[in-house]
């Protein structure tokens, strides 16, 4: 079962570079927006590429995507876990709730 984390939690998680942040919405949107430090993961997680993203399966790993009514954050959620990753959370708010909150976001040098 994958956790959850709140806005306030993902913040202190960054700030005290206690996980692997997560965006899991296609690379168009990641280029031209993304919460700071996240890595992409646009379509299927594979092994190669999960171990690329966070060579430690021990270390907290927290997933996004635009918010709330979007579930790739839940898939790419999901896949992790089954690769054998022992803290996966999400955040459900998304970037809709991190834009709310009036946090920075950055962008991607191809997209500036």
């Amino acid at each position: 079962m994958t956790g959850t984390v709140t806005r306030d939690e993902l913040v202190q998680l960054l700030e005290d570079d206690a996980a692997v942040l997560v965006e899991a919405l296609p690379a168009a949107h990641y280029d031209r927006e993304h919460l700071p430090s996240a890595m992409n993961v646009p379509g299927e997680l594979t092994p190669a590429e999960a171990s690329r993203i966070a060579p430690d399966p021990r270390r907290t790993v927290v997933v996004y995507c635009s918010g709330p009514g979007c579930g790739r954050s839940k898939v790419t959620a999901a896949a992790l876990q089954r690769l054998g990753y022992s803290d996966v959370r999400v955040y459900t708010g998304g970037k809709a709730d991190w834009l709310a909150a009036g946090l920075p976001l950055e962008r991607t040098a191809a997209a500036s």
